[in-house]
Order: C-alpha cells, then structure tokens, then sequence
C-alpha cells in the first residue's frame, strides 16, 4: 500500500489512468507493455520516463520492471522539431526573398524598355525626352543598386567585404548620401531637413561604405514615408561624458515599425509585411548591410519606432578619431576630369559586345582620343602587330580568348611589341577578390560594368600620368 502511495505522489494526476491501465495489464496477461509517462522530482520538477514490466509470481503478487530516463532523447526530439521549423521558416523566407527578387529585378526594366521604345519610334518634345531619359537612368541605376546590394551581403556572409581606410569628415558623407536620394524625395514631395554640429570631430573609415550606410538609411526613410512626408538627418556628438562618438540620426514620419519586428530589423532576408515592401520596393538587405558596416568601423547602430504609422529613428554611433590622430590635410575629393588629358591618345577597345564597343568608342572619341575596337582577343593583336595603342582597354568575359589570356599574352611580348602597354579591365564581376586577381595578372587597373563614364576617364587619364 506504501508503494502505491508513493508510486501516485511521484506520478502526476494525468498519469494515474494510464498506471491503472498497466497495472490491469501486468495482472490479467503477465507482461505490461512498456509506455511513456513522468514522474515528479522532489523538487517538484518532472521526468520523462519509459517504464515497462512483467509478471514474477502471482501469489503473493510480484514483478519486475524496468524504467528509463528518457530526458535526453526528449530534449533531442525538441531540437530536431526545433530545427525542422527553423528550416521551414528558412524556406518560406528564401521562396518569399527569391519572388521579390524576380519583382524588384524585373520591375525597372518595364520604365527603360518602355520609355526606350517609344523615343524610338516617335518624336517627343525637349520636355518629354529629358523625362524620359531620366526616367531610364534612374531605374537603371536602381537595378545597380540591388545587384550591388546582392554582391555586398554574398560578401559579407563570404567574409570578403574590405574597407580603405581613411580620415573621413562625416558631414561631407552625409551630403554626398543626401544627393543619391534627393530625386525620389522630390518626386514624392518629401522635405529633407539636415543638421549638422559644426564640432564633430572626423573618424577612421571607408568614405565610400560610410555613404552607403547614410545613404540606405536614407532611402528606407524616404521609401516608406508617404507623399508630403519629412526625413531627418542629424549629426552631433554624444551626450555621453565618457564617450567621443559621433551620432547620426536618421528620422522619419513614415510607416514605423511594429514592437514585434523591432529586433529583427537589421537581420538578412527579413521583411515586416511583404505586402507593403512590393508597393515600395526593395530587397531587404539594405539595413542588414548597414549594421554589418557600422560593425566593422567599429560603431553600432540601433532602430526605434513609438509603433506602426509613427515613424521610425535610425542611430548610427563612430568612434571620433583623436585630435592628435586627425591630420590638417582634407579628404581626398573626387579629381575633375579635363578632357585635354586624353586628347590624341590612342586607345584600343576590346569587347565581344558590340553595344558596349560603340559606346566606349563614342565617349572616348567625343573626349579626344583616337580609338580602334575589335570583338576578340586575336582581332585585338592583329591591331596591336599594326600599329601599337597607348593604352588598351579590355573587357574580361570574351569567348575563346579572354582578356585574362590576352593580357598574360601581351605581357609576354617584349615592351616594342605592346609587353608594357597600359591597360585597364572592364568586367561584370565587381568583387574584391576579382579585383585582385585582374592587378596580378598585369591590368593596372578595374573598372566595374556598368562602366560610369566619369570614372573611365579619370581612370584612363591617372593612367597616363604615371606612366
């Protein structure tokens, strides 16, 4: 009887049926099968157990059982269901983000070819045609954006995405990331107010990746603010007494964002509402890659919002550089190109795309130089064996030979033949390992596709000058 006690003491009041259910079978067939059920600890904690037994004696009354902890296989089964749902939900993500980059891919292209179409075939007036052509240009540099912003977060997860180091001032950051989103602010009618504390100091960063991370979040301010909204942009100091950091704050009265989402804010593939990013664009890597840059200037950034509807405030905190660490000298500014630099200049263009080939030769030749094109690499050193080009632009992806093996084939020959010809590389590739791996092949310089004019020019005149 004291065994029975104690067996109901241990065994929780859900249980006392199914011991009955055993104890019957124990007694009527000799064996009870074995079940699951818990017992409670003296703690008051319970235990998942296997308990199983068979039949010794019949009179008096006997048996044996067996019981086994069965803690550990539960706490796997937990894990594994555990993990099968954080699959499940990986895969819903991933059908969801690969859907909305068919969407946001696809979407600029409807605005170019349509727009490219009709000035084609009809007339426009001064008006209309300039509408067009920005309508085109802005779309297309929008789908640069997202295949960079795929490029940065396959970096990023790769560990591959490298800084340059430099004394940057914020504030001219901050205005170069202002002029990227200043079109689509006044094509809604969003006032952009700027505020700026004449007294922060400069920090140690990457100019460029400093603009990208200002820049996205000006754009998610801008995107979900409704037409006649406003966006903020401070910078200032710390209020912190112990801290020397610059604060830039980026504040909207847009869609805000909800106490739920909140943590999840800067994660990669995730998105609040589905619905309401294919209304606005977008791929959702943009704050995921704003916090992985911050990190690695060694700042922190942080979102709020009072909830949906109220807006949302960005804060980005840098360490300032120390005053004796900060030298007189300013950033380096972007170098104006003078076209006298290249007048004369014969240039070799080599590309299996014949659109890209006229391009290049159009922009060159109205820039002064004398140019030459050819489709392939053999075309290229038929040119070359005639008459020797001052710099050679190439691009890299080219069937048969490509611009690899043409480079290691030029470098091989002796200087009188084209072996120190200076040569840029043009490729659809924009890595860094992809940059690393054009130097050491004998290229001295990279550019990225879509080749930005300003930058080829100023590109191939720094070229000459070191030569």
């Amino acid at each position: 009887m004291r065994g029975k006690v104690r067996r109901q003491q241990m065994t929780p009041p859900e249980y006392h049926a199914l011991d009955r259910q055993g104890l019957e079978q124990l007694l009527t067939v000799g064996v009870c099968n074995p079940f699951e059920k818990e017992y409670i600890r003296k703690d008051g904690s319970r235990i998942p157990i296997l308990i199983g037994g068979a039949l010794v004696e019949e009179d008096p009354v006997s048996w044996i059982c067996f019981i086994l902890d069965l803690t550990p296989r539960k706490q796997l089964e937990k894990a594994l269901r555990q993990q099968a749902e954080e699959l499940k939900q990986a895969n819903r993500n991933k059908d969801e983000f690969l859907a909305i980059l068919s969407h946001e891919l696809r979407s600029p292209l409807n605005p170019i070819l349509g727009w490219s179409s009709l000035l084609r075939s009809r007339k426009f007036d001064e008006v209309t045609t300039n509408r067009a052509l920005e309508t085109i240009e802005r779309n297309a540099q929008l789908q640069i954006q997202l295949i960079d912003e795929l490029l940065d977060v396959s970096r990023i997860i790769r560990g591959k995405l490298n800084l340059t180091f430099a004394t940057v001032n914020l504030a001219s950051v901050i205005n170069s990331a202002l002029e990227t989103v200043r079109l689509i602010a006044e094509s809604k009618s969003i006032q952009i107010k700027m505020q700026v504390d004449s007294n922060v100091g400069k920090v140690s960063g990457d100019h460029y990746r400093l603009q990208q991370v200002v820049g996205n979040l000006l754009s998610n301010a801008v995107k979900f603010t409704p037409a006649n909204g406003s966006v903020e942009v401070n910078l200032s100091l710390s209020r912190e007494l112990t801290s020397h950091s610059a604060l830039i704050q980026v504040k909207d009265t847009g869609q805000g964002i909800s106490p739920e989402f909140l943590p999840h804010v800067f994660e990669h593939f995730r998105q609040a509402d589905s619905s309401i990013t294919k209304k606005v664009g977008g791929l959702g890597l943009g704050l995921a890659i704003v916090r992985h840059l911050v990190e690695l200037h060694g700042g922190i950034v942080t979102a709020d919002s009072p909830g949906i509807g109220q807006g949302a405030i960005f804060t980005v905190t840098l360490p300032l550089m120390p005053e004796s660490r900060v030298t007189e000298q300013a950033e380096e500014t972007e170098k104006k190109f003078n076209s006298s630099a290249i007048a004369g200049i014969r240039i070799l263009i080599v590309d299996d795309d014949a659109d890209t080939r006229e391009f290049l030769h159009f922009l060159l030749q109205q820039n002064g130089a004398l140019t030459k094109v050819a489709a392939s690499a053999n075309e290229a050193i038929a040119v070359i064996v005639k008459t020797l080009p001052d710099l050679l632009i190439s691009d890299l992806g080219m069937p048969e030979i490509d611009g690899y093996n043409l480079i290691k084939l030029l470098r091989a020959m002796p200087k009188e033949k084209g072996g120190k010809i200076p040569a840029i590389a043009l490729t659809a590739y924009a890595g860094e390992s992809d940059r690393e791996r054009v130097l050491a092949a004998g290229f001295q310089k990279h550019i990225a596709k879509p080749v930005k004019p300003t930058e080829l020019l100023t590109s191939i005149a720094d070229l000459l000058e070191q030569r």
